[in-house]
């Protein structure tokens, strides 16, 4: 028994050097998956160098008990999921699992981006998966917690629209700044009140372009975002607004 024990012991430490040697290898593939209990929703990116390895049945395996791990001990962060123990195999870690499927499957494989986002009382999630999970969506509305419909809906729009902030407010002020400084140099010459208002003009595009709530709904151009979740809320007596959203994308 104590050789067994030393010979698993040595593949394991075999397991751990090889995927060592493969982690400089760039990972352009792989897929976004996510999962759901009575408290929380989890998303859990898996990166490998290629699609034939992502496609492959022991890759969606190891995909499948990962993720039902970083939803059964509700981890926060890609670091605690990989430290913890494995529920299918107690005696290794996560990340020792990772290595086992490297060594298998010689490919770099990695755990790259985990979002833990519980689940809050009069709030509603709605995750959308796109191109079998090469893009994923979440959007967290707040008033009602009966809008999963709604907030799916939101999370295709995300998908579809790519937003980068929430509201203009969200934008970094030297994000603003290098706009600001874009749009002013296309306007020298122009009186000075001329020029506020085509910077101020400019600037306003780039929020509807690039937050969320300001976006032209996909569905129905004709309306923003804030407006369809508004009118939704009005329906219903309630007043809704959206909280949060995430879009993740393999390979971006």
């Amino acid at each position: 028994k104590g050789d067994i024990n030393e010979a698993i012991d040595i593949l394991r430490r075999t397991g751990m050097a090889s995927a060592v040697k493969k982690e400089s290898r760039d990972t352009n593939e792989g897929v976004i998956v996510s999962a759901e209990d009575a408290n929380y929703v989890v998303l859990v990116e898996f990166r490998a160098e290629t699609d034939f390895v992502v496609q492959n049945d022991r890759f969606k395996t190891f995909v499948h008990n990962v993720l039902h791990d970083a939803i059964k001990y509700h981890v926060s962060s890609v670091e605690a999921l990989l430290a913890h123990k494995c529920s299918h195999h107690s005696s290794i870690t996560v990340d020792e699992y990772r290595a086992e499927q490297v060594q298998s499957l010689g490919e770099n494989i990695k755990i790259s981006r985990l979002a833990l986002v519980p689940k809050v009382k009069d709030h509603s999630i709605g995750v959308y998966s796109h191109m079998g999970g090469k893009i994923v969506t979440l959007v967290e509305i707040k008033g009602d917690a009966h809008q999963a419909e709604l907030a799916k809906a939101i999370a295709m729009h995300v998908a579809a629209e790519a937003p980068d902030y929430l509201n203009p407010e969200d934008v970094p002020q030297e994000m603003i700044e290098k706009e600001s400084e874009i749009a002013r140099s296309q306007v020298i010459g122009k009186p000075e009140q001329i020029q506020d208002k085509i910077v101020q003009g400019k600037l306003n595009a780039f929020y509807d372009q690039f937050c969320l709530n300001r976006q032209k709904y996909v569905r129905d151009n004709a309306f923003s975002v804030h407006q369809i979740v508004e009118e939704a809320g009005k329906k219903h007596g309630k007043h809704l607004s959206i909280v949060q959203f995430y879009r993740w994308q393999i390979g971006v």
